[in-house]
């Protein structure tokens, strides 16, 4: 497995393995807010805290989750694809996987999307077990995929000068400076 930081220091834009690392984290955060939201609110209803949980999970995945799925689409799977290596069958074979598991994730985050901006609206809403058991379910498959193939194989391919280009991207996808700022 890579040795990806602790989480006792933020990753930074120079080890974009690592933040990618850690957006898996994050997103599994927000789905398990996602299913506290779901119980919570057939017992205290559309209140206070269900909509500042909706608006927290939307938050997130309209911008940090959409920047990770741009990350790899634009920019690590066309690095790794561009590459050649033994096994490319073998590479084109998962990123292709993970682009369809990204089609079915974006598609169960849609339908999950239009019941969170009603309750974060204060609109006394059902969220459906059953959306919220899709999304969680597509994410966590994929997560695990990623953790346990993708981002190996990444860290055994890509050059330092292809990482600080991929850190570069993210960066600039997120109005951050690259290089990073050194800590003082």
């Amino acid at each position: 497995m890579i040795p990806f930081t602790s989480g006792e220091t933020a990753a930074s834009f120079d080890h974009p393995l690592e933040i990618l690392h850690a957006c898996h984290g994050k997103i599994q955060r927000q789905l398990d807010t996602l299913q506290k939201l779901a119980a919570h609110l057939p017992i205290h209803g559309c209140d206070r805290q269900a909509q500042q949980a909706a608006q927290s999970i939307l938050r997130y995945f309209d911008t940090a989750g959409q920047f990770h799925h741009q990350d790899e689409e634009e920019n690590l799977f066309p690095a790794l694809l561009s590459m050649t290596v033994p096994d490319q069958a073998q590479v084109k074979t998962l990123i292709e996987r993970l682009l369809a598991e990204h089609i079915v994730m974006f598609a169960a985050w849609s339908e999950v999307r239009a019941v969170l901006v009603k309750i974060a609206e204060g609109i006394e809403t059902p969220l459906p077990e059953r959306l919220v058991g899709n999304l969680t379910v597509s994410y966590t498959g994929h997560i695990e995929l990623e953790e346990t193939e993708l981002l190996p194989l990444a860290a055994s391919l890509l050059n330092q000068q292809q990482l600080m280009q991929l850190g570069k991207c993210m960066a600039e996808r997120r109005g951050a400076n690259y290089p990073p700022a050194a800590a003082g």
